[in-house]
């Protein structure tokens, strides 16, 4: 039976780059163009909502790949994904070729089967699903929520409370890590959502351009966090000369004053992004039938749409 109330949010592009990635370019649509990483998306799709039966169902969008408040905040951020430099904006993102067709099939497949896709402008879709998870928090009878992702950073929404747990696809969608705060205070030493996002800030983050603290890896800053509480807890420690850090410890996070002061609107998701209301009941039958065959039709795709279908009846 379906899990009443559960939501159930993507985080669409680190989805369809598994995706693209994980599934052989040799699979095309009959005018040969490569549809493997909607084919890949949409088994995703049919199994997440036949494993974990959600009733509600977001695909989060990043409408900006490379918000400006975070480049300006940090300039490296994402800096090394860049492939071209537009004048007025944070520039456009290195995609592989063959993967930026599908992204708008991708799209108009949603639309079709009447998948909520949703986006805010000037915002990644970690905050799009950072805000969607704050409402589901305010509302007076919360229900649980699954994020899925390959993206760590997105650990930081973890909360047994309501509850909010993260769905890591690090070992594939059909044997996901399932991340609630024991598995955070078993990996990463640290108890909360919270703390992973000090954590991070403090560790740094190549992957995204982040320097983090010189000299202060993941396990020193989960011990600092441990002794101190939280990010502000280390730099009042820093600031006061509390004899719990080392001489070493100290001058590394005074040092990295600048990055420290910023880098948490860099780290931690937005919970207040422009997102509008969403429709976000998971759909039993397709909005747009004729629509949804012409498209199976054209890429190719009716296998992976009549799983999808299939699994939304339920």
């Amino acid at each position: 039976m379906p899990d009443a109330g559960r939501l159930l949010l993507l985080d669409s592009a680190s989805l369809y780059f598994r995706a693209f990635f994980g599934v052989p370019d040799s699979v095309k649509a009959p005018d040969g163009t490569p549809v493997n990483a909607v084919r890949g998306l949409l088994d995703m799709i049919a199994t997440l909502v036949t494993d974990r039966r959600p009733t509600r169902l977001v695909a989060c969008w990043d409408d900006d790949w490379r918000p400006a408040f975070r480049v300006e905040a940090i300039p490296s951020y994402k800096a090394h994904r860049v492939a071209t430099e537009v004048p007025g904006t944070t520039g456009v993102e290195e995609v592989p070729d063959l993967l930026t067709p599908q992204v708008p099939v991708i799209a108009a497949v949603l639309a079709a089967l009447g998948i909520a896709r949703v986006g805010a402008p000037g915002y990644e879709a970690d905050d799009v699903i950072g805000t969607l998870v704050a409402r589901e928090q305010a509302a007076a009878a919360p229900h649980p929520v699954d994020v899925v992702t390959g993206d760590r950073d997105l650990f930081q929404l973890v909360d047994d409370a309501t509850p909010v747990r993260v769905l890591y696809t690090v070992k594939g969608i059909r044997d996901l890590d399932v991340v609630d705060e024991a598995r955070l205070a078993d990996r990463y030493g640290v108890r909360s959502g919270a703390a992973y996002a000090d954590l991070a800030t403090l560790r740094g983050d190549p992957s995204d351009g982040l320097p983090g603290v010189p000299g202060i890896g993941e396990k020193t800053a989960a011990a600092l966090l441990a002794r101190y509480g939280s990010l502000d807890g280390v730099l009042a420690a820093r600031d006061s000369g509390d004899a719990g850090l080392t001489a070493t410890q100290r001058r590394r996070l005074t040092e990295a004053a600048d990055y420290l002061a910023v880098a948490p609107t860099v780290v931690r998701v937005a919970r207040d992004a422009p997102v509008g209301d969403v429709a976000d009941a998971l759909p039993r039958t397709p909005a747009d039938p004729d629509a949804l065959v012409a498209l199976a039709e054209r890429w190719g795709l009716t296998s992976s749409v009549t799983r999808v279908v299939d699994a939304l009846a339920r």
